[in-house]
């Protein structure tokens, strides 16, 4: 529709943009047709025509229009010639006075227009009435903004005291309600992400070659197509996917957030309930002992080196005969590209002899590993390493202990001084306190791994990779050093590996 209502651009001085905004894109008061009529008639007003569309979903009121991502671009001078823009109420550019009128000023002192749906032609800041009406209708849109943020602090408030979310569902986790439109009636797991996730979680935890880590596994998920938790989030409410990609740090936010336990979340703490503890809302994707290795897992690693993310089978794992320096991809096109020795060109000091610098060609080099890889080790039979997270019992105790020292400190605060309150202190005080001798009582299994055999052969695994970033964690299980020498000298490719699964051995 838009683009039939769409001229080009023509100089004429009437070329608008027109801008429209909802924070909530199900709103009915001002819908985005609703807003699109009012446009096309302010437009038509003032005799203009509309050149572009700056529109801005599921984008706050308080955001500040040159931030924004449909209308910024055009107040920042990066979307091309235009002569002004036109929205269907001065809130729709903006709910923040400061905001508004700042851009108002912009635009006027740009020489461009400001036409909104009901007022009388562009807005003349030349002129003290206008002004005065401008500043004044940008007041009151921003007194209904501080309305609008109260009934949510409020419904929010009050969803927690109720042991309800008030916010975005949590990766791995979806809303169900009765209705489309009606209160959450619970929240439960959702399958497809949390399927995605456990793997995410299990393959960091099995690691034992530190080149998994969240940024290889947000790089692995994009490259799988994947999609984000933005955009499954959307999916799941009929809206469509921008085509976001995973990034490191909101997946080392899901491992590790408390909210895949299960717990009702506030400021990214668990909301606590009356009886002292965690008010639980849906069941947890894994237990208290896995999110504590998720959280030594995911921890920041002092490393000269870093995990590769590059689809290369080999990225990482081969080196220099001559210098001993990483190779790296060179060469130009595609068909072309090379594993290389670029250290001298770097202006590595300990490789300024590195000459010749060996180069091979990716494919090459990758059969020449993998015939040697599948005639060493394919024969053997893949072991798959699993997380036990033991009896828990320890990090169930830790908790319990916190929850007590924080009913210790609210008592000390004198929140429980009433008569009432005080006898539920002592009873629930008490409870923790036999809770805690009750487990230390029991064996602890501490958690580990454990290894058990998948039927399937190393050759097997191989072949059914889905791709060489796959193939380079199997390369990297078995420590595989590749290293290449320059052409002429004998063996021109060396390859070394653990003797794990060795047949000859």
């Amino acid at each position: 529709m838009e683009d039939v209502i769409t001229t080009e651009y023509d100089g004429c001085g009437k070329c608008l943009v027109g801008v429209r905004r909802l924070s909530r894109k199900s709103d009915a008061t001002s819908s985005p047709e609703k807003q699109l009529e009012q446009v096309l008639s302010a437009v038509e007003s003032v005799g203009g025509h509309v050149i572009a569309w700056a529109d801005d979903w599921e984008v706050s009121g308080a955001t500040d229009p040159l931030g924004r991502e449909g209308l910024g671009p055009w107040l920042r001078g990066e979307a091309g010639p235009y002569a002004g823009i036109a929205g269907s109420s001065v809130d729709r550019v903006g709910r923040n006075q400061r905001d508004v009128l700042n851009t108002a000023y912009m635009i006027h002192e740009s020489g461009r227009l400001l036409v909104t749906y009901g007022h009388d032609g562009p807005w003349n800041l030349d002129d003290p009435a206008d002004e005065m009406r401008l500043s004044m209708e940008s007041f009151g849109a921003q007194m209904e903004l501080r309305a609008i943020q109260k009934r949510n602090r409020d419904a929010a408030r009050q969803a927690r005291a109720n042991g309800r979310p008030n916010q975005l569902n949590s990766y791995g986790y979806r809303f169900v309600r009765l209705t489309p439109k009606a209160r959450i009636e619970h929240v439960e797991i959702d399958p497809p992400a949390a399927e995605i996730i456990r793997e995410v979680a299990e393959r960091l935890l099995t690691d034992t070659t530190g080149t998994i880590t969240p940024a290889t596994e947000a790089a692995r998920l994009t490259r799988a197509g994947v999609l984000s938790p933005s955009d499954h989030r959307a999916v799941m409410y009929g809206r469509k996917p921008k085509g976001g990609e995973w990034r490191a740090k909101a997946l080392t936010h899901i491992l590790t957030s408390q909210a895949a336990l299960g717990y009702l979340m506030h400021n990214r703490r668990p909301v606590v309930g009356a009886d002292g503890h965690p008010v639980r809302i849906a069941p947890p994707l894994w237990d208290h002992t896995t999110r504590e290795a998720l959280l030594a897992k995911t921890a920041p690693k002092h490393s000269k080196s870093r995990a590769p993310k590059a689809a290369y089978r080999l990225s990482g794992l081969a080196y220099c005969g001559n210098c001993g320096q990483r190779l790296y991809l060179s060469g130009g096109g595609a068909a072309n590209w090379s594993y290389g020795c670029t250290a001298r060109v770097r202006g590595i000091p300990s490789s300024q002899g590195c000459k010749p610098a060996p180069t091979m060609v990716i494919p090459a080099l990758d059969q020449q590993v993998e015939e040697w890889f599948l005639g060493r080790y394919g024969a053997g039979m893949v072991m798959r390493r699993e997380y036990d997270p033991g009896t828990g019992y320890a990090v169930r105790i830790k908790e319990l202990e916190a929850d007590r020292a924080r009913l210790r400190e609210d008592r000390q605060a004198g929140l429980y001084d009433a008569p009432d309150d005080a006898e539920w202190f002592r009873t629930e005080y008490t409870r923790m306190g036999e809770e805690i001798s009750e487990l230390r009582e029991l064996p602890e299994r501490a958690a580990g791994m454990r290894t058990v055999p998948t039927g399937q052969t190393i050759a097997q695994q191989w072949q059914s990779a889905p791709d060489d970033a796959a193939r380079r964690e199997i390369l990297a299980e078995f420590d595989v050093r590749v290293t290449l020498f320059p052409r002429g000298r004998k063996p021109r490719v060396a390859m070394t590996g653990t003797n794990v699964y060795d047949p000859v051995t």
